[in-house]
């Protein structure tokens, strides 16, 4: 988890290029995270089904969307997109590599491309293929994203799948039974982490794609986030990668937040 900030990040095959939210109710989501996280949003995009996008200083770095009707018995989630040079070869490499197909290839009018897909454990994630719409603007600063992280109850199928399916060069942080943990990329080049959940995952929590949120005050946006309906999972407490805390927005959907981000005061 050795992140570098960026202020101007670019994207290569297999980076986390994207996050957005499914919410059952968007103003409430709008309120909180603008709360929790210090951003503002932009106009609800009508022909994109309401889709907002949230800004930090005036930089993308999230998505909004309101679910529809048909939606209403999944659960809110964080969505997290991985670059691709070109979606219908990367879906080709999913299904090749195990894993399944949620929504094909659809063009989104010169914004991109996107799929949804599922790797082999099941874990769910999107593919973008950039047009006009290059992913986060900033990365690694307070209000935007820190790290990803997959929590797999399959751990020797996701190592098998993620470098066929998404090209990803994976190195090991940790590699013993107590703690299995391994970076995509190297060291401060590293663009997420992967890692065994199997024992503490709770039953009938699948696996899944996690997104951490740098802020200022990892306990303040807890305290925020608890006075605005949402609930604290983990309080925050201090690691080798900052001060971070486990939470869930008023409906549910996870998150995670972290001070002291490697290379910024706090």
């Amino acid at each position: 988890m050795a992140a570098t900030p960026s202020a101007r990040p670019t994207f290569a095959q297999g980076d986390p290029v994207w996050a957005d939210l499914i919410t059952t109710d968007l103003p409430r989501a709008r309120e909180f995270y603008g709360s929790v996280l210090g951003w503002t949003f932009q106009e609800p995009r009508e022909s994109f089904g309401g889709y907002v996008n949230a800004l930090k200083d005036g930089e993308l770095v999230a998505g909004l969307m309101p679910k529809e009707p048909e939606m209403a018995d999944f659960p809110d989630t964080w969505s997290v997109y991985f670059s691709s040079d070109d979606v219908s070869a990367s879906v080709e490499a999913v299904v090749a590599a195990g894993g399944q197909v949620h929504m094909p290839p659809t063009e989104l009018t010169g914004l991109g491309s996107m799929a949804m897909v599922a790797d082999s454990g099941d874990a769910v994630f999107g593919l973008w293929e950039s047009g006009t719409h290059k992913g986060f603007g900033a990365l690694r600063v307070p209000g935007t994203p820190y790290w990803f992280e997959l929590a797999t109850r399959d751990f020797p199928a996701a190592q098998e799948f993620y470098p066929r399916a998404l090209g990803m060069s994976l190195f090991p942080m940790s590699d013993t039974p107590e703690f299995r943990y391994f970076t995509v990329g190297e060291g401060r080049d590293a663009t997420a982490g992967l890692m065994d959940a199997s024992a503490f995952l709770p039953e009938g929590v699948p696996s899944s794609w996690q997104v951490y949120w740098g802020v200022d005050d990892a306990d303040a946006a807890c305290t925020t986030a608890v006075s605005l309906g949402g609930a604290v999972l983990q309080e925050a407490e201090d690691t080798p990668f900052g001060r971070i805390a486990s939470l869930t927005d008023p409906f549910g959907a996870p998150f995670k937040v972290a001070q002291g981000i490697p290379g910024q005061e706090g």
